[in-house]
């Protein structure tokens, strides 16, 4: 097992990465100390204001967690830690970073040499190379050759569902498939919310669809990378999770207004991404998307100021009883309930009157309302789907009580 790495990072505007410090695996925990060489660099930057501040010494993850969140964040979640131990056993933290791929989210990698960067993946893959590979990983079958390295590219991307990185006319895309275990069409829906909160004026990421090998593909442009000339920037991340230095196991007590806080202090523009949070809240109760954990908000990190990345992973959630809640708390007066008059209830906190409040609310009702139809036929989605959405997941009656 592997106790040793090296942290790379693509610093701002820059095309080749240096070295920003070491993790070692010291009594079941992965403590990082930063370089001499990189703290004497003029531009460096932390990894995280929160976590790692820009210092000597040696830095031990605090709590239960086993590796800083901020680091964490780079590694494959539930679907790329399943392609690798595909090809590997029993590997550890560390394993899963060093085994994936290079080109993950963020701006950071990790490497076994301190002196040489080498790259884990070669030439970009086709699409339906990716949606093959991934549609024999789910049915547990094994890989052709030519597949093989297709496999990377989806080992270094959250989530638990079937993904992969991409590389289209000299953008850099996310590639969500659907899954054998879906229950409606998931793909489809997310591209139909992502397209209303961009309607709703909510900063969303550029999503389109594609139809290949008979499936659908929801392609996610991706913001953490910017096309130059001749190179693609890297923008460091930090997910909601890091910013709370949170682990997986206490994702459950995020909430709204920890967020909040964190913004108020610590970010630019502090007022304007507070009432973006705010509409994003909404859009969720409204559109059904209960999933909207720690891991499903992020944060740019560009050495003075967190600033925050656009809406992602918005889907309508399938639902069977009456209530719902979201999966990060609303501290409301209603305590976590998925309704508009809970979250009214605490608008103060987004610095918003409830006037203001109530004019977002109503502006992202009447969208939904007047664009849900033409979205959907966009989305080539069926009446049955549209019908096991409407009025289920989509403005389900129940965001309504006490409301107006």
């Amino acid at each position: 097992m592997t106790s040793k790495a090296f942290v790379w990072i693509w610093l701002p505007q820059t095309p080749e990465p240096v070295v920003a410090g070491q993790i070692s695996l010291i009594q079941g925990k992965y403590h990082f100390v930063y370089g001499r060489t990189y703290l004497e660099r003029q531009h460096s930057i932390s990894l995280s204001p929160i976590e790692l501040p820009l210092q000597r010494g040696t830095f031990e993850p605090e709590g239960l967690n086993e590796i800083h969140s901020c680091l964490r964040d780079a590694a494959p979640d539930a679907w790329g830690r399943r392609l690798l131990d595909y090809k590997y056993p029993n590997l550890s933290e560390l394993d899963y970073l060093l085994l994936s791929s290079s080109n993950r989210i963020g701006a950071l990698d990790f490497q076994q040499s301190g002196t040489h960067y080498k790259a884990r993946e070669s030439t970009p893959p086709q699409l339906q190379d990716l949606l093959q590979a991934a549609q024999l990983i789910e049915a547990r079958k094994p890989l052709p050759p030519e597949l093989d390295q297709a496999l990377l590219h989806g080992t270094s991307v959250g989530g638990a569902r079937p993904k992969a990185l991409m590389t289209d006319n000299r953008k850099q895309y996310i590639a969500k498939f659907s899954s054998s275990t879906d229950h409606y069409d998931i793909v489809k829906a997310e591209y139909v919310a992502m397209k209303l909160a961009k309607m709703a004026g909510i900063n969303v990421a550029q999503v389109r669809l594609e139809h290949t090998l008979g499936k659908d593909v929801l392609l996610v442009e991706r913001f953490d990378r910017i096309a130059h000339h001749d190179f693609f920037e890297r923008r460091i991340m930090l997910s909601g999770l890091s910013l709370l230095k949170l682990n997986e196991m206490e994702a459950r007590y995020a909430s709204y207004p920890q967020l909040a806080k964190l913004i108020r202090h610590q970010f630019k523009k502090p007022i304007k991404s507070l009432h973006e949070i705010y509409k994003r809240i909404i859009f969720n109760i409204l559109i059904g998307n209960t999933d909207d954990h720690a891991r499903n908000h992020a944060a740019f990190w560009d050495g003075t100021a967190l600033s925050l990345t656009p809406a992602y992973d918005i889907c309508p959630q399938n639902r069977t009883g009456r209530e719902a809640t979201q999966a990060m708390n609303l501290e409301g007066k209603q305590g976590n309930h998925s309704t508009l008059a809970n979250a009214l209830s605490v608008c103060h906190i987004y610095r918003l009157e409830e006037w203001q409040a109530k004019e977002i609310i109503n502006i992202i009702i009447s969208v939904i309302n007047d664009h849900w139809q033409t979205v959907c036929h966009e989305a080539n989605l069926s009446q049955i789907e549209r019908d096991r959405l409407w009025k289920n997941a989509v403005l389900n009656p129940y965001c309504f009580e006490g409301w107006g």
